[in-house]
């Protein structure tokens, strides 16, 4: 089993129409047509929305994208069209709300690794291949590849894990010329946020990008490099052959699975609440990453 352990009831604002509630975020159209998309506090881990939330980790993932979406602008366009909260939305909307285009969505998970982790190590192990790309042998958890690659997976729905795809399905899935793009956009848009959080103390492992077309243009959308949707390892702690520290929800995977919580991973009990000690070291980590990032203070910013 998996999914929400409590899914929330949609807020209701005048003039804006709910379409759908994520893992993360509510999205709703407002009547000029656009999409307006508020970042809860919510937080999943293991397929599953927990039932606690990280306070404030909305507008982290918020504020961050919006950082990066400047960093990159001159490599990609992106879909944000204000950060104006709409008329008579709730206060706590402010700094979590984006007012976005309304793109026609590639259903694809444009992923870039310039390390070896998670399910790519996973079929690294068993194949010395990621996405059916071939590579060297004598690789471990947290090497650095040879060259950054391109990893798509398919979009999963709410409780369901996105799946590796090789590069070819998604050719025949979205068109050759299409694939060949968000290839090449994916690239390069890892190579410019990995040089400058490299520059920032933190190593950029791998990261998801979603991109949507506005006629012919591909438009990055959604979030980008946040702590949610990328790895972010410190590099000073780096050192190939066991999991790295991270900025994410590390201390929530953690705890999870330690004998402290009680929740059997495999079984189908839903897991538990989370305890305070856990909630705060993990929206300490969201913090951290936002600060060494940007070089801003998160209390100078709300």
């Amino acid at each position: 089993m998996s999914g929400f352990v409590e899914k929330p009831e949609p807020v209701e604002v005048p003039g804006l129409t709910h379409l759908h509630t994520g893992k993360v975020r509510d999205l709703y159209r407002n009547g000029a047509g656009d999409l307006v998309m508020v970042a809860s506090d919510r937080m999943s881990a293991y397929d599953w929305v927990l039932p606690t939330e990280i306070p404030d980790k909305g507008r982290v993932l918020t504020q961050l994208s919006l950082w990066w979406f400047d960093q990159l602008s001159d490599l990609v366009p992106n879909h944000v069209l204000s950060t104006e909260l709409p008329a008579g939305a709730p206060a706590d909307w402010a700094g979590r709300t984006l007012v976005c285009k309304s793109l026609d969505m590639v259903p694809v998970e444009c992923v870039a690794r310039g390390y070896l982790t998670g399910s790519g190590l996973a079929e690294y192990e068993q194949t010395r291949t990621v996405c059916g790309l071939a590579l060297p042998e004598g690789l471990t958890d947290g090497s650095e590849l040879p060259a950054p690659i391109f990893t798509p997976a398919t979009k999963a729905a709410v409780g369901d894990h996105d799946e590796n795809v090789s590069y070819e399905e998604v050719a025949r899935e979205v068109g050759a010329e299409t694939a060949a793009l968000l290839r090449q956009t994916t690239l390069a848009v890892y190579g410019r946020a990995r040089d400058i959080a490299r520059e920032r103390g933190i190593i950029l492992a791998d990261t998801k990008f979603e991109f949507g077309f506005e006629g012919d243009t591909l438009v990055l959308a959604d979030e980008v490099l946040t702590p949610d949707s990328s790895r972010f390892w410190p590099a000073d702690q780096w050192q190939p052959g066991r999991a790295q520290p991270s900025y994410d929800k590390q201390f929530v995977r953690n705890w999870l699975t330690s004998p402290a919580s009680g929740w059997d991973r495999t079984g189908e009990q839903p897991p538990p609440a989370l305890p305070r000690e856990i909630v705060d070291d993990t929206r300490a980590k969201y913090l951290e990453a936002y600060e060494l990032l940007t070089g801003k203070s998160w209390s100078d910013s709300f």
